[in-house]
């Protein structure tokens, strides 16, 4: 199937599972967790994916994303996206009320998402997807407090964890930060298999816990309230003086 002939957008009449059994055959790819607050990404090919109990687990050396299939009303194919002559495919796993769990994007173009997808129900939609309005963002304060303890990692060069969680999705990353760079108001770390993208302003503060005998920081908005952006550390000197204002 050649890009002139793919229609830019269809939905897939087939059930969640059968759809993400099907990454492994994609190759290099990224899964995508966002929010307002957050985008959290992995980056690299799903090795397999297998149930446990009420979700899906992508597994392989960049991913280790948990899906509750159930909550999935629709699946949008997507190969719209062109950047330096290469297409880059998306896959929207929808909820009830039409926003992503999950999103899938190939990085090999589309002829193995293609036949990743052969013998699928697919059907195209002749309505184009109505673009997003970008935001204009301040740049990033040198105090956000969603900054304060990244920095402090990076610092201390210890592994840390990255973790996001929202409704039916949850992906983390563990690794050594390797370098915050702010840029179009966003705190952005880059690592090969891992982005995250955390607006400047979306953490207020953060609250300092115990998980499993690691020291676990939670990002809080100005409400008070979670935006599914967590840091663990075995050690909680990684945080440095952040712990000492996240109470």
């Amino acid at each position: 199937m050649t890009e002139q002939t793919t229609p830019a957008r269809r939905t897939i009449r087939e059930a969640a599972d059968t759809v993400l059994q099907r990454l492994p055959a994609i190759g290099k790819l990224m899964i995508i967790g966002k929010t307002d607050a957050v985008t959290h990404e992995r980056i690299g090919p799903v090795e397999s994916v297998v149930r446990d109990g009420d979700v899906l687990v992508c597994q392989g050396a960049a991913h280790d994303s948990r899906i509750e299939t159930a909550g999935i009303a629709s699946m949008i194919v997507d190969t719209s996206s062109v950047m330096r002559d290469q297409v880059y495919p998306r896959i929207d796993f929808n909820d009830a009320a039409g926003e992503p769990i999950v999103s899938v994007v190939g990085f090999g173009g589309l002829e193995p998402f293609e036949a990743a997808l052969e013998g699928l129900s697919l059907e195209t939609l002749t309505q184009a997807k109505e673009a997003a309005a970008r935001k204009e963002r301040p740049d990033v304060a040198a105090d956000d407090p969603g900054r304060v303890p990244l920095e402090a990692a990076l610092a201390a060069g210890v592994p840390i964890t990255i973790a996001f969680r929202k409704h039916g999705f949850v992906q983390s990353w563990q690794g050594v930060v390797p370098k915050i760079s702010p840029a179009m108001g966003f705190i952005n770390v880059m690592d090969g298999d891992f982005h995250l993208h955390l607006p400047g302003g979306s953490v207020a503060r953060w609250e300092t816990q115990l998980s499993d005998g690691r020291t676990e920081l939670v990002a809080l908005d100005a409400d008070g309230a979670p935006i599914g952006l967590s840091l663990l550390a075995e050690d909680s000197a990684a945080f440095g003086p952040a712990l000492q204002t996240a109470e």
